[in-house]
């Protein structure tokens, strides 16, 4: 049979109509949706997903989380947003997940060891202290820190504040003269800057155990004035006040705020009897004799164990009401005098105190300008005292002879596992025959704690 030619259109076989051909493309397209892959009934959303869906959007206005299975809690606490209103989350949600989130999606760093391991704690906390940092008297609408209150009250055991604001000088002068700075120095023209008063707040706290302040301003860059840093007689008035009722306060820091000897002697007349509190932070400030004088009665009149004096301008006089206190004090375990000038005359105070003292484990004394005669005292003491445990004596001026005489006085101590010496003119050979003797005890001590562990508390 003769085939076609090639080219012959006459003889080729017809297209198809146009209704045919439409025909053909549903039946295609038809075919391609029936074995589409990633279709299927299951897409289709379960009435129990969509009823959760519409829990998580309209939460803030009607929260029903109590009201729902354990296993939808879940679901919505996984899907609910970060940012609702803390009216309506503080006193609901309890579940750390949540917190977490909200801790980890608003700071880079989260340690929940500082906060007993507890994100909601934590979130409150920081949260807290964050307001307090921005808070600007006479601008700041006090409603913020008052309407948290009962919102984190349950929660907050731990205050930390490294600045307070203060209130906006309205009437400063646009342009100032080149003897302003010069003025301001000395303190002429300064207008008295109250912070925020705490007392309102730190009394509606009842679980709250440690407050650590500095009065002061951070990264204040080109618009440093002095009276950004004056921690005032009123604020100290108002936070004394605050400090005394509240009575569940075991450790109190306020460092680096220029607290001198009126503002001490107010601050120990208000913690005097205190009945909680055990640790004590003034240091970096502007104490002096007066001011530790004081501090020595709060040392009798208290529960204080941990006391902290470091970088400050106390002298013989301080060291010495310091040391009277300590000769008859039976529960300070820890006293801090690093970086003031006690000299001699102080430092022989402290060491006579402490060949009766029997609770003190821990003295620092670097930086004092401490020379032999307080070296050879301190051997008497190293001979006596069977409870101190460690001595810095760093930065100091003790020189060669009372290196030797703290070494004779170390030759039958057992106790002592920690002497610095560093910078203190004793000599290298002594120093390295006094550190054998000090690793030594402390090898016989860590001996002696695992053969004899302390015993777990019921």
């Amino acid at each position: 049979m003769q085939q076609p030619a090639a080219g012959d259109k006459s003889t080729a076989v017809p297209s198809l109509y146009p209704c045919q051909a439409s025909l053909a493309a549903d039946l295609y397209y038809t075919h391609r949706i029936i074995e589409d892959p990633e279709w299927s009934l299951a897409t289709v959303p379960h009435l129990t997903e969509l009823c959760l869906q519409h829990i998580v959007h309209n939460f803030e206005k009607n929260p029903i989380l109590d009201r729902l299975l354990p296993q939808h809690q879940r679901k919505v606490l996984d899907r609910l947003s970060t940012g609702l209103p803390l009216a309506v989350t503080a006193n609901l949600i309890s579940d750390e997940d949540y917190w977490k989130r909200c801790c980890t999606e608003r700071w880079q760093v989260c340690d929940i060891s500082n906060y007993g391991d507890s994100w909601k704690r934590m979130f409150f906390e920081r949260h807290l202290e964050n307001i307090l940092k921005c808070f600007i008297p006479n601008s700041t609408d006090p409603n913020q820190v008052l309407e948290l209150i009962p919102l984190c009250k349950d929660y907050v055991r731990k205050l930390e504040v490294d600045q307070f604001l203060p209130p906006v000088q309205v009437d400063q002068k646009e342009e100032r003269d080149d003897l302003s700075d010069t003025g301001s120095d000395f303190g002429f023209g300064t207008v008295s800057m109250h912070h925020y008063d705490l007392g309102v707040l730190i009394t509606a706290l009842p679980h709250l155990e440690e407050l650590d302040l500095t009065y002061g301003v951070k990264d204040c860059g080109m618009n440093f004035e002095w009276n950004l840093f004056n921690f005032t007689h009123q604020d100290c008035c108002n936070l004394a006040v605050a400090v005394k009722m509240c009575h569940n306060l075991k450790v109190f820091k306020l460092t680096r705020s220029k607290v001198d000897d009126d503002k001490t002697r107010l601050l120990v007349r208000h913690l005097l009897d205190h009945p909680c509190l055990v640790e004590l932070n003034l240091s970096h400030n502007l104490i002096r004799d007066k001011g530790a004088q004081a501090v020595g009665k709060l040392i009798n009149r208290s529960r204080l164990e941990t006391l902290d004096l470091c970088n400050n301008q106390i002298h013989h006089l301080g060291a010495q009401a310091l040391a009277q206190a300590l000769a008859e004090n039976s529960t300070l375990t820890s006293l801090n005098l690093r970086l003031n000038c006690v000299e001699d005359k102080g430092g022989e105070a402290i060491g006579r105190a402490l060949l009766t003292n029997t609770t003190l484990k821990s003295i620092h004394l670097g930086s004092n300008n401490l020379c032999e005669p307080t070296a050879t005292l301190f051997s008497q003491v190293l001979t006596q005292n069977t409870t101190l445990a460690n001595i810095n004596f760093s930065c100091n001026h003790l020189g060669l002879d009372g290196g030797k005489q703290l070494l004779d006085g170390l030759a039958d101590n057992k106790a002592l596992t920690e002497f610095d010496l560093r910078l203190a003119e004793v000599g290298q050979e002594t120093e390295y025959l006094i550190h054998q003797v000090v690793w030594a005890n402390r090898e016989a001590a860590r001996l002696g704690s695992l053969q004899h562990p302390p015993a777990k508390p019921l």
